[in-house]
Parts: structure tokens; sequence; C-alpha cells
């Protein structure tokens, strides 16, 4: 009775953690990019170009194309692509701002964060090392209340633009995946206290207005973009 009392406690908690979090974000969240509210800022979340397998992730390229379509519609000034680059052959950020480079968005209009190791890391850093306090999320829908959740509680006035999704391998999985590490993020918040791995000094973004861009082909990014081997195969979101 003891162990069968600890399992209904423990189903309780997962599920109520889970319906608390979506219910709390789910008003903030726009479903179509048409009709994600402008912002300055973009946060962009990072996730490997390729699957296990070997394919294009469908995620990296909804999240890819959300962002140079929310720029292009003037929906936000500018991109902060956050993502991992943990090794020399392994760098998320710089990935993405080769393809949206591709997409033709503009150099100044992105900033690199190379210590986005995970979702809870990017939003703290972006509220706390380049001063952002109001923010448009880029990803995907199943990832954004929990990445909206996080964001309201370190101080960020943030909505959710759900990046296109396409059919992906191991679909099922990544959304249980994405159950638990809900519950996991109340742990982070409420209990254990998590901090960032590595916060470093503040670098305010640098917003150039989109009429000095044109006019002056400014390039900030560049010059600070590292180069980097080929991505790991590895698609699940942090």
């Amino acid at each position: 009775m003891s162990l069968g009392a600890c399992a209904l406690l423990a189903i309780f908690l997962f599920v109520g953690g889970n319906l608390w979090i979506l219910s709390e974000t789910r008003e903030r969240i726009d479903h179509g990019l048409e009709q994600c509210v402008p912002e300055r800022v973009g946060i962009v979340f990072g996730t490997s170009h390729w699957t296990r397998s070997g394919k294009r992730n469908p995620h990296f390229e909804g999240r890819m194309q959300a962002a140079a379509r929310l720029y292009r519609d003037e929906r936000v000034q500018h991109l902060l692509l956050s993502g991992d680059n943990s090794t020399r052959y392994y760098n998320e950020p710089v990935t993405m701002w080769r393809d949206l480079r591709g997409r033709e968005i503009p150099d100044a209009a992105m900033t690199l964060d190379y210590a986005g190791f995970s979702t809870f890391d990017t939003l703290s850093r972006a509220r706390h090392v380049f001063g952002v306090d109001r923010a448009l999320l880029v990803t995907q829908s199943w990832h954004l209340p929990r990445a909206l959740f996080i964001a309201e509680a370190l101080g960020i006035e943030a909505r959710g633009c759900a990046a296109p999704e396409r059919p992906a391998d191991g679909a099922l999985r990544l959304r249980a995946r994405e159950w638990v590490a809900r519950v996991a993020t109340l742990g982070d918040l409420y209990i254990w206290g998590r901090e960032p791995h590595f916060l470093g000094p503040k670098e305010p973004l640098k917003i150039v207005p989109r009429e000095a861009l044109s006019a002056a082909g400014v390039s900030s990014v560049a010059d600070r973009a590292r180069e980097s081997g080929s991505d790991n195969a590895s698609s699940t979101p942090r």
C-alpha cells in the first residue's frame, strides 16, 4: 500500500507539474508566424543541424525558417542565436549564423551566444549577460511552454512564436522527454536553485536600426564567429 501510494503521488506530481506549465503559458504562444507579436529581440534556441540518421534536422530547419521570416516581416529587429559550443567540433550558434546568412539576414542583426548549453542557460544568459527583458522565443510548439515558464521565472517578459514542424523520427520519444524536462524545470527553479554553467561579463545587445543596417552594411558578428567542424549527430533540444 505504501508503494502504491508513493506511485500515485509521483504520477500526480508528474501530471500536475506538466499541466501547470502548460496552463500558465498557453495564452502566450502564437502558432502561426504571421500571428507572432512583434518584439525587438527574437531568441532562437539551438539544436543540431543533423539527426542521428544523418538527415537534416527538421527542428533546426523549422527554427531557421521562422527566424528568417520574422526578420524579413519586421516582427523582430535582432536575433539572439543561442546554442551549444562545448567542443571545437560542435558549434550550434555558428551553424545557425551561417544558415541565416544564406537566407540574407545581415550579420549585424544577429548576436551569437556560445554558452547556451540548455534552455535554462540560454534564457539566464539572455537576461543577465545580454540584458534582454522582453523577447520573442523561437522554437517548436512542444518546447515553448517550458521555455516561456523559465523566461517568466527569470524576469523576461516573453511570448512564444511556434516554428514550423515537419514529420521527424522519434517524435513520440521527444515529446515524452519534454514532459520529463518540464517536471525537472520545476525542481531547477523552486527546489535546488539551478545556476547556469557560465555567465561571464555583461554584453548588452547592440541593436542597429534596420535603416542603418541597409545603409552601412555593418558586419559585427562575422569578426567574432569562430569556425567549426561538422555538427554532432544529435537533435535533442535542451
